[in-house]
């Protein structure tokens, strides 16, 4: 196991009825501004519950937070924070409004000259504070509601980049399953197809004898395959919604990829997909994970052939067949679950894709993977196999 430095200092307030609860976690005379997105928890009922729990204190408003958190939107937040000179912010919604209310935070205390675009231009390296945040989570998939991370996109130039600050970490999150059983389906997919994709981003890479991680990883993975399409047809099962939706903030809250190599290659081509295309962030992930596990079959073949045994119950046959076996039945639990996993799914026939290679290039992704070896010429290929 490698070296590490582990930090997870967001406070969960996980259950039914913890909204309630949310007035006594913030200062008696906070100034709060609530992000949310496009309205849904207006109709909901979310909003309501957290208007009744904050009732008599400062609080304004900030909606229309896009599935993927534009910076031109976002800095219009920035001007409410800087002109109603608020102290909180409250991020109620999914992985986007939390990843746009960080930045929101982190842009609302930038002093520096030059554009806070920048914070995303250098991976958060410029953001020397930030206005303290929390988030009551609706949908569970990117687990940012207790993380330091977030992806922003800027419509101008068609970038989509991340940054991570120590400053970011919400204070608190409140994880209510009951609030998720009127998500539409598409959503409850993605959301686990997302915390599906970054458990097996930090587990299938190369052996580092870190048991622990890995055992956790695989159930958490094992978790998602059993609960995942019950959460479909089952969509108003508590103890369903309660599992899928800790397991989405397990699978990237720092504790599985404490001390173990991490990839990611599949998140970065995923990110100039939307980009380029407007995909859901999750469709994105199931289209090019099949096929970075099978380009990079050799280099993660000790990590597939545990994969494919531990998870998927392969124990028969030769050790290529047990690779491309649990390969194919990862495509088929994100078939299952509704989520194409080719290019062609989403109307897209790949001529495109020197364009998105481009723009890998120009946001310096010359080197992904556990073991930086794959180049703009690898990532090219692996998007032509995703066709």
């Amino acid at each position: 196991m490698n070296n590490f430095i582990l930090n997870t200092p967001t406070k969960i307030l996980f259950g039914k009825g913890q909204i309630a609860k949310i007035a006594k976690e913030l200062p008696a005379d906070a100034r709060i501004l609530i992000t949310y997105g496009g309205g849904s928890i207006k109709h909901n009922g979310v909003l309501a519950q957290v208007q009744k729990a904050l009732e008599g204190r400062a609080v304004f408003e900030f909606g229309g937070i896009e599935p993927n958190p534009t910076y031109e939107t976002l800095m219009k937040a920035v001007e409410v924070v800087k002109a109603e000179k608020i102290d909180f912010l409250l991020a109620v919604g999914g992985g986007s409004v939390a990843d746009g209310t960080k930045f929101i935070a982190a842009a609302a205390r930038y002093t520096a000259a030059t554009d806070p675009w920048d914070i995303l231009l250098t991976n958060g390296a410029k953001v020397a504070a930030a206005v303290p945040m929390a988030v009551v989570l609706t949908l569970p998939a990117t687990g940012s509601e207790s993380n330091s991370g977030a992806v922003i996109s800027r419509k101008a130039s068609g970038d989509k980049l991340a940054f991570f600050s120590t400053h970011t970490y919400p204070v608190f999150a409140v994880l209510d399953p009951e609030v998720t059983y009127s998500l539409p389906p598409r959503q409850v997919a993605n959301g686990v197809v997302d915390a599906f994709v970054h458990t097996v981003e930090q587990y299938l890479t190369y052996p580092v004898d870190a048991k622990v991680q890995d055992r956790f990883s695989e159930g958490l993975l094992l978790t998602l395959i059993e609960e995942g399409p019950r959460a479909l047809s089952e969509p108003t099962n508590y103890d369903v919604r309660a599992n899928v939706m800790w397991s989405a903030t397990q699978a990237l809250n720092g504790l599985i990829g404490a001390g173990v190599p991490q990839d990611w290659t599949t998140h970065m081509l995923g990110h100039e997909i939307t980009a380029m295309h407007g995909l859901d962030h999750a469709q994105t992930l199931a289209i090019v994970l099949p096929s970075v596990l099978t380009y990079k079959k050799e280099q993660k073949r000790a990590k597939l052939l545990q994969y494919a045994e531990r998870v998927w119950n392969l124990r028969d046959g030769s050790e290529d067949q047990r690779i491309d076996g649990a390969i194919a039945a990862t495509r088929a639990f994100f078939e299952k679950m509704g989520v194409g996993t080719r290019l062609s799914a989403y109307g897209l026939d790949g001529s495109t894709i020197p364009a998105m290679v481009a723009k890998l290039k120009e946001h310096g992704m010359l080197t992904l993977g556990e073991h930086r070896d794959i180049t703009p010429e690898d990532s090219q290929r692996i998007l032509e196999a995703s066709r």
